[in-house]
């Protein structure tokens, strides 16, 4: 498993490395029934304090990415939640698109965006 984090971001530690791995889901690196590092393993490979690698984990569980189980620990692991992922993304998208309009994006802009990023990574 490849992650990167960058340490000057202001986005904290455990939402990049969260991002990274839903990232991973979605353009098929990771499968579902792959189990993820431990927590110490992953912690110790990129260099950052276990309960970060805790707290990201227990997001993704949150969010229907993974399962936590005791024998197999972190296990990709999708669940049927498309209404509520729908509901969690228009509220994400509703405060993305009011920055753009605040910056005179338009909405042609915005469609053109999400082509080019669906093109390059999906």
């Amino acid at each position: 498993m490849y992650i990167e984090i960058d340490f000057n971001s202001d986005e904290a530690i455990y939402m990049q490395l969260r991002n990274q791995i839903v990232f991973g889901i979605a353009t098929n690196q990771y499968q579902e029934g792959e189990s993820l590092p431990s927590v110490r393993q992953l912690a110790e490979s990129i260099g950052i304090n276990m309960h970060t690698v805790n707290k990201a984990y227990h997001v993704l569980r949150q969010e229907g990415f993974i399962k936590l189980d005791r024998r197999n620990g972190a296990v990709i692991f999708l669940e049927e939640g498309k209404i509520q992922a729908i509901q969690e993304m228009k509220e994400t998208l509703r405060v993305i698109l009011a920055k753009a309009v605040c910056k005179n994006i338009s909405r042609e802009e915005v469609h053109e965006l999400i082509d080019e990023i669906f093109e390059e990574d999906y």
